[in-house]
């Protein structure tokens, strides 16, 4: 199923390979950085899951879903305008952070669905029905019941859950992509990630940006480098594309390869950290 809301650098495009290249076992799953939840959404569902995000706005969000889907709806219904000076009203009762967690709920989700490129800043000035949304909120409701939903930096979340059987999904800010997400992101908190994942007992799979320091931060694992569609680049460039890695701490190609995918490479220097796919 789809997410009831996009987000900068959502894996809507990706989400399909990035299932396929998940642990043939494990016992908990967690997103790290949950973001608008694409991979969650789109994967079957497990006894034992977790959407962990930094953003508390997202986080309050997710969980009105998960609890209130009907009142939500309802406090949607009571601010219908999709307009310009709209748009910046809600932004500002956002930055206030004053009112019923449903309130803030519904004026995120706005904002969220009014913005350029789900940016939050800078009102898209296109057509939107919100009311067309709320069988998805719907659905998300169902799907969301028994996920575990977290409000923790990333350090805390992982040193909490790691064990044995643990997998871990994360989607962090892309690096030099920082200054897109109001929760921030510096380069010691990427540094910082690198040195949380290699002491881990879990399993791990990571979406990055293909940029030098990346793979050159990550060269004692598993890489695998992709293209896709850039999204916001079509506008300007019909051929854009993205280059994306995903790196991983087991045989997350061996698993291609078994499945009968054979057009996928271990990254040349990726050997260091490897496990073993139970």
């Amino acid at each position: 199923m789809n997410s009831f809301i996009s987000w900068v650098g959502g894996k809507m495009q990706m989400r399909e390979l990035i299932v396929n290249r998940f642990p043939l076992s494990y016992a908990k799953y967690i997103e790290v950085f949950g973001g608008a939840g694409w991979v969650l959404f789109h994967k079957r569902k497990e006894p034992w899951e977790m959407y962990n995000d930094y953003d508390a706005r997202l986080v309050n969000l997710f969980r009105c879903v998960r609890e209130r889907p009907e009142e939500l709806i309802a406090a949607l219904d009571d601010y219908p305008l999709n307009a310009r000076l709209e748009f910046h009203d809600l932004r500002r009762r956002l930055k206030d952070g004053n009112g019923p967690d449903i309130v803030q709920a519904a004026d995120f989700f706005r904002v969220i669905r009014y913005s350029y490129g789900s940016k939050l800043r800078t009102y898209s000035a296109q057509p939107c029905d919100i009311s067309a949304f709320y069988p998805v909120i719907r659905q998300a409701h169902h799907r969301l019941k028994t996920v575990v939903i977290e409000n923790r930096d990333f350090e805390s979340c992982i040193r909490q859950y790691d064990a044995p059987d643990t997998f871990f999904y994360l989607d962090p800010p892309y690096f030099g992509t920082e200054d897109f997400y109001d929760a921030g992101f510096t380069d010691a908190d990427h540094s910082r990630l690198h040195d949380m994942l290699c002491g881990i007992n879990g399993k791990f799979l990571l979406s990055y940006n293909a940029c030098d320091f990346v793979r050159e931060l990550y060269a004692g694992f598993r890489q695998e480098e992709i293209s896709r569609v850039n999204s916001l680049g079509l506008v300007y460039n019909a051929g854009a594309v993205f280059e994306e890695l995903l790196i991983s701490n087991y045989g997350a190609v061996d698993k291609m390869l078994f499945l009968g995918v054979n057009r996928l490479r271990p990254h040349k220097n990726a050997q260091k950290h490897h496990k073993s796919d139970g």
